[in-house]
């Protein structure tokens, strides 16, 4: 028994003959009746007497009829739902964002989201990238904020930028008073990286055209957990550091040096499972933080692909969610 079988028979007590009905259901007339044959053979009952002029419902088959009106009713009930949930813009929303990220987008964010979606709580989430990936499958959040591609066939993403990266040397650097940073024979055994953010550190390892991790400093060995943390090391002359840009936005003095064209950036993007369904909400979210991104984060650059988890770390064009 199926959907489409039920509005053919409440079709069919409606125009009572063969050939209005299919026309109202837009369907051949022999398809009709074959299936409306199925279903009275499926379920062992007549619903229709074909012997009478107008065609005319048996005794049990007005009460299928009228049981078959309230399904399609519930049906469309169910379908008014669904499309009232996606265009809900209220109730709570777990919000995960990247540790990289979160300090200098969030505050921004926030107060966009606070004008677009007023109603809508958020709780929001700070972690690594695989946690953040395994939040999303398991349902503990509802959308991520987090550099892609993921690789996971599982999860769908929605590129919102490109966010270039940036050179944070200290005072004593060969290229402190040039105008670009360019890898030095000496930096690659000074680079600082975080702790647990593999993600991130293979993108700066590929930056750097290096194939490992490994330390660098003989005498110490850093557990880093924030961008913040190897600013001041770079400033305590013990490496230099590789840096996302929005991170120095807040920032005066310091040795902030761009790439030369083409310009090494992380794809930034809201990331959902396959099963999220509110759909407004996410475009919401999409121009909120399009909008409150400094200017120079929208301008059209030439960049370069880099590399993660050993497959081309792919930059796709900035898009709004549609």
């Amino acid at each position: 028994m199926t959907i489409q079988q039920l509005k053919y028979i409440v079709a069919l007590d409606e125009e009572r003959h063969f050939a209005r009905a299919a026309e109202v259901c837009m369907v051949t007339q022999p398809g009709l009746t074959i299936q409306l044959k199925n279903l009275e053979e499926e379920i062992g009952i007549k619903i229709f007497d074909r012997n009478k002029v107008p065609l005319t419902p048996t005794v049990l088959g007005i009460e299928i009829i009228n049981k078959a009106k309230k399904i399609l009713r519930e049906v469309d009930e169910i379908r008014d739902f669904v499309i009232n949930e996606k265009n809900l813009l209220e109730g709570e929303l777990k919000l995960g964002i990247i540790s990289t990220l979160s300090p200098y987008l969030i505050p921004l964010f926030i107060q966009a989201m606070k004008e677009a979606a007023p109603k809508v709580h958020f709780i929001i989430k700070e972690g690594y990238t695989g946690h953040l990936m395994r939040d999303l499958e398991t349902g503990a959040i509802d959308v991520a904020i987090m550099a892609t591609p993921t690789g996971n066939p599982n999860l769908i993403e929605h590129v919102v930028f490109k966010e270039p990266f940036v050179a944070y040397l200290n005072q004593t650097h060969p290229m402190a008073n040039d105008e670009f940073y360019e890898m030095q024979p000496g930096d690659k055994t000074e680079l600082l990286l975080l702790h647990h953010e593999y993600c991130y550190n293979a993108q700066l390892l590929d930056i750097c055209g290096l194939k490992t991790s490994d330390k660098i400093k003989e005498q110490f060995t850093y557990d880093i957990n924030s961008i913040e943390t190897l600013k001041n090391l770079v400033r305590a002359h013990l490496g230099f550091a590789i840096i996302p840009k929005l991170s120095t936005l807040n920032e005066s003095g310091g040795l902030f040096k761009p790439f030369k064209e083409p310009v090494p950036v992380r794809e930034i993007s809201l990331v959902v499972s396959d099963s999220f369904s509110k759909k407004l909400l996410l475009e919401k979210m999409n121009e909120a933080i399009w909008n409150c991104l400094p200017e120079s984060l929208k301008k059209d650059f030439n960049y370069k692909k880099i590399r993660w988890n050993d497959s081309p770390y792919f930059i796709k064009e900035v898009s709004k969610y549609r």
